[in-house]
């Protein structure tokens, strides 16, 4: 079955940075957009980033422009989020997403927390 599992959360200070990372299985990862959201305390969910099946990313935040980095290892079956010049606001969960046959999956999510 499609699994996505994320690493790399933790609690950073401001200005700092971390490296998200989603291990994928279970489909054909290469063939497939992987998208990264993210979703804060009493807030909706929210689009960061996507990346194609070439390794080409398609759409950043405006939020995170210039300060994310969304790549991918199709050997691997990884798909990465570099965050640099992290902010409070972006303390949030993180979840890996994608869509297989009309079927939508999320990881279980990792916890980011920007604070000093």
């Amino acid at each position: 079955q499609v699994q996505l599992v994320e690493s790399g959360g933790g609690l950073v200070q401001p200005g700092g940075s971390l490296r998200l990372s989603c291990a994928a299985s279970g489909f054909a990862f290469s063939s497939y957009a992987m998208r990264w959201y993210r979703q804060a305390p009493g807030k909706e969910r929210e689009l960061v980033a996507i990346i194609n099946t070439s390794g080409r990313p398609t759409y950043y935040a405006d939020s995170v422009q210039g300060r994310f980095t969304i790549s991918r290892d199709n050997a691997g079956k990884s798909v990465y989020l570099q965050m640099n010049g992290l902010k409070p606001e972006d303390t949030a969960v993180y979840y890996c997403y994608t869509t297989v046959s009309w079927t939508t999956y999320w990881g279980q999510g990792t916890q980011v927390t920007v604070s000093s």
